[in-house]
């Protein structure tokens, strides 16, 4: 059975280095078989949307749209912070694939028997 791991992503657009690092070691954790999740907490929530992650590309890497796509096309989950996500009064109905709107129980639940993770 293969491992977990979660990177926690606290920035969006206005940090786009940090965000798109965050991607690359999420594609990377998935693509060695781990069940991964990136949880979009505070200004993170808004790479959640169509378009969030739109004209981000950090020299030296894939875009984040196409990593993020990537992602989630391997099987990667993102988790978005509900209520970080009302308060930005974002679109639920504009979500990009493989994101899902959660509570704080659902990633605690996914981590609960001791799951490696790092934040950006």
């Amino acid at each position: 059975m293969p491992g977990r791991f979660v990177i926690s992503l606290t920035v969006g657009p206005e940090q786009p280095d940090r965000a798109t690092v965050a991607f690359v070691v999420a594609n990377a954790a998935v693509g060695s078989e781990r069940e991964t999740v990136v949880f979009l907490s505070t200004e993170g929530v808004r790479l959640a949307v169509v378009g969030g992650a739109e004209g981000i590309h950090e020299e030296g890497f894939a875009s984040l749209r196409d990593l993020m796509a990537s992602f989630a096309r391997e099987g990667g989950k993102i988790y978005v912070c509900s209520p970080c996500f009302k308060r930005r009064k974002l679109n639920e109905t504009e979500l990009i694939a493989g994101a899902m709107i959660v509570g704080g129980a659902k990633l605690v639940e996914f981590m609960d028997q001791g799951v490696p993770s790092i934040s950006y």
